[in-house]
């Protein structure tokens, strides 16, 4: 159906601001992404019940099926958490997460033990952000459950450690894209002194927000450290409420009515290593496959083509099958075999949900063209000197809207490298990075994010409680990129804008604990 066309109108920001001001309101997910969707639907058809109606079911249908063909992306990210969820389900079933749990408790023995390891994870997990977030919350929730970690600090440990881990690392799932899309902007600019691959690599120092992210997990996890809503989710865990029990029970949590009680820490282990492996395996064969006849084999190459919900599926079946063999050695019987998948299944099914009302407004967003609108914000005489800054909060903005880092690079990273060309070339390189930067923080803070909601699973955390909990820091970060990207538009300096936010870092790390410490002192003494 014909829909009508807002890019140049502010109208085309309703939908995710109507979304965001409803689940702050309510708190409840699926009644704000309801009423973007709702509005968005509306708006496209003039207010017509009818063409609502028709676009709606549209929607839905273009979710499964899309151009004549399924729609494999999405078919398969549910396929895989529809796997993960029945592989968690066995190891419970098996015994192997309790077990697993048994043998933590002889090593990791304090919260910040437990933290760290999770936060680490991310440096050996990196290939791609949605098997980051369910495959190290999978191994890392035993770990924090057992020390009374509350899983909303769980949560933003998992997310503050996947994207900008990601988008950092040239050997995965995002860095063959960015490479890819950066490789190209550098042909349509006659850049031919710096190759795509040097390119990216020069740009690492310059994603401020990334950088600052992890650093920022690794102290959080180090010391402990909580600020706005984290501190009574900390101190609920520590009394055993792990998370708010009011609102039931989160996506991602396994309950059962038996469990194996001879169960073994491989169980848990060894189906994760396995299912990590076959997914690296997958995304560099199905890369290879798809390569271009005559284009000679490199591993960047492949990851760069590689299709990565396939071998998402690929590495969940064969950690499934792992975890069913462990099911037969501890003798479950075929009917706890399959009521052991079928809760898993069932534990999924409200992430699953969540992620398909997050698809369909990122759908209407982009018919709506908020992205586009946004973007047009940049036109007009500005200085180069605070480009960089512009555009990192333009992209942040941007992701935060659409719910999606991906399809902020693919609108804004050209519009960057224009305006660059246009302004001071020498500033290309600084305005892709903070494009990078920006989708990656504005990706943390939306609640329509489907890294959010996978981050939010793997934790088995409620969603909204993790998007609250993340924000405080996710902020804390971006004002620290803000002023690395105002010293960089203005020095030039790439030593010189880390130095400040090093600093800018340092006192505010200082501060949080110094704080934190006084409240603990001012509590004990009461």
């Amino acid at each position: 159906m014909q829909t009508i066309s807002y890019t140049d109108s502010f109208l085309s920001i309703l939908p995710p601001v109507i979304a965001l001001l409803v689940a702050l309101a309510t708190r409840r997910v699926i009644i704000a992404l309801s009423c973007g969707i709702i509005t968005g639907a509306l708006l496209l058809s003039n207010f017509s019940f009818l063409d609502s109606g028709i676009y709606l079911s549209q929607l839905a249908a273009g979710l499964a099926w899309d151009d004549g063909a399924p729609n494999w992306w999405n078919l398969q990210i549910i396929i895989f958490l529809l796997l993960l969820g029945a592989m968690t389900s066995l190891m419970t079933a098996t015994g192997a997460t309790t077990a697993f749990a048994e043998w933590a408790k002889k090593r990791i023995k304090t919260k910040r033990h437990a933290t760290v390891t999770t936060a680490l994870l991310s440096f050996v997990v990196f290939v791609d952000d949605y098997f980051h977030s369910l495959a190290v919350g999978s191994v890392a929730r035993p770990l924090t459950d057992q020390v009374g970690v509350s899983r909303a600090k769980l949560a933003y440990l998992l997310d503050s450690t996947a994207a900008p881990m990601c988008v950092l690392m040239p050997l995965s799932s995002w860095g063959a894209y960015i490479i890819a899309l950066v490789g190209g902007l550098l042909v349509t600019h006659n850049i031919t002194d710096i190759t795509p691959l040097a390119a990216f690599a020069t740009m690492i120092p310059l994603n401020f927000y990334a950088v600052f992210a992890l650093l920022m997990a690794l102290v959080v996890a180090y010391f402990n450290i909580n600020i706005g809503p984290m501190k009574q989710h900390e101190r609920n865990a520590e009394k055993g409420q792990l998370f708010d029990e009011s609102k039931g029970i989160p996506a991602g949590s396994v309950n059962h009515d038996f469990e194996a009680d001879n169960g073994s820490p491989l169980g848990l282990v060894l189906p994760i290593a396995i299912l990590t492996l076959v997914t690296f395996a997958s995304f560099v064969v199905t890369g290879a496959t798809a390569l271009e006849e005559g284009q000679a084999f490199s591993l960047l190459a492949a990851l760069e083509n590689t299709d990565v919900t396939l071998s998402l599926v690929t590495g969940g079946v064969v950690g499934l099958l792992v975890s069913v063999g462990f099911a037969f050695k501890q003798q479950l019987s075929l009917s706890q075999l399959a009521h052991a998948i079928w809760v898993g299944i069932k534990a999924m099914s409200p992430a699953i949900l969540i992620l398909v009302f997050a698809w369909s407004i990122s759908g209407v967003i982009g018919d709506m063209e908020t992205g586009k609108y946004l973007a047009s914000k940049l036109d007009g005489a500005i200085s180069p000197a605070i480009l960089p800054v512009l555009v990192f909060v333009l992209a942040g903005l941007m992701a935060f809207s659409t719910g999606t880092s991906w399809g902020t690079f693919g609108i804004m990273l050209p519009i960057a490298a224009d305006m660059s060309v246009a302004s001071d070339v020498s500033l290309i390189l600084p305005m892709l990075s903070a494009v990078l930067a920006g989708a990656v923080f504005g990706d943390h803070c939306s609640p329509i994010s489907d890294t959010t909601i996978l981050s939010s699973t793997g934790a088995a955390c409620h969603h909204i409680d993790h998007v609250a909990t993340q924000l405080p820091y996710a902020l804390l970060v971006a004002k620290i990129s803000i002023s690395c990207y105002l010293v960089m538009g203005m020095t030039g300096s790439v030593i010189a804008s880390l130095a400040v936010g090093l600093l800018l870092f340092a006192i505010t790390i200082a501060t949080l604990y110094h704080r934190q410490q006084n409240s603990a002192l001012a509590l004990n003494s009461k």
